[in-house]
């Protein structure tokens, strides 16, 4: 899976800490157990019935946008507002990469993740993730922070062999790009009345805090005091191998009303990772 770069022209007004009209994308999207066009071109990497690399052309990228909308909107009840119906894209959409894995036979997206090198974040003058929190003590770690966002998979593909895949096609991206830093959102639904999101909001900055000159301020905070902690609530599945890999949490959650979720900026070092953990994943996906 090769990477090439591509130099598309800033957003219209780039503010750097101001808030982004569409909703917040979540790095993990809550289903039950469970990323411009690049200039990328790379043959799949079969892995069974799937294959995983980076979108190619304007096409896969929609297909991947129509991925995006089916679950956030048409599962999740997100309200988005994008220009074309069924469709879920931003101004971020033409300065990112975007992990496919798609199903041999038919060809058709199954998964997608939106990556955002941070040669492209600085033409585009911010990360998606400032309209959420406030990143300023990030600010010596950019050049060398991939951001990520919008994942999602389809839901007749949630299976163990998709989920591997992303995080192969993932690993491999870093490897290539030579990134050290990853980040983004990991949203908990609030469905249940934030009981889950209070409970892994407790577990994860008790555990998992990052070092002070890494922490964010949410622009608007997720409270929850006086939420009810259920008795017993295990860790969200992706939001778990994050933290397996060395992931930190950096700080207190957002909250995202367009989505109904509490986020959690988390924030991933590959010198952190375990090293075995990394040649797993790699070794799904072969160098080109």
């Amino acid at each position: 899976m090769s990477i090439a770069p591509v130099t598309p022209a800033p957003l219209a007004t780039p503010t750097p800490a101001a808030p982004l009209v569409s909703p917040a994308a979540p790095l993990v999207t809550p289903v039950p157990t469970v990323p411009g066009p690049s200039a990328a071109h790379a043959e799949p990497v079969p892995a069974g019935r799937y294959a995983v690399r980076l979108a190619r052309d304007e096409s896969e990228v929609r297909a991947a946008q129509r991925l995006r909308h089916r679950v956030f909107a048409g599962e999740l009840g997100a309200r988005l507002e994008g220009p074309e119906p069924g469709i879920d894209s931003d101004a971020f959409d033409a300065y990112c990469d975007h992990l496919l894995v798609v199903e041999e036979d038919s060809g058709e997206v199954v998964g997608t993740y939106r990556l955002l090198p941070p040669e492209r974040a600085a033409v585009a003058g911010r990360l998606y993730s400032d309209g959420e929190f406030d990143l300023r003590n990030l600010d010596p770690i950019r050049p060398d922070l991939v951001e990520v966002g919008r994942s999602c998979v389809h839901p007749d593909h949630r299976n163990g062999a998709v989920i591997a895949l992303i995080w192969a096609g993932l690993a491999r991206y870093m490897e290539q790009s030579g990134h050290n830093w990853l980040a983004g959102c990991c949203s908990i639904p609030l469905a249940d009345g934030g009981g889950l999101a209070a409970a892994t909001r407790d577990t994860v900055l008790s555990r998992n805090l990052a070092p002070a000159e890494h922490r964010v301020t949410p622009r608007r905070p997720w409270r929850s005091d006086g939420v009810p902690r259920p008795d017993r609530a295990e860790l969200p599945p992706l939001l778990r191998g994050y933290l397996r890999l060395g992931a930190w949490v950096c700080g207190e959650p957002a909250h995202d009303g367009e989505f109904g979720v509490a986020d959690l900026y988390v924030l991933l070092s590959l010198r952190r990772t375990n090293p075995r953990y990394l040649r797993h994943f790699l070794s799904l996906v072969p160098s080109a």
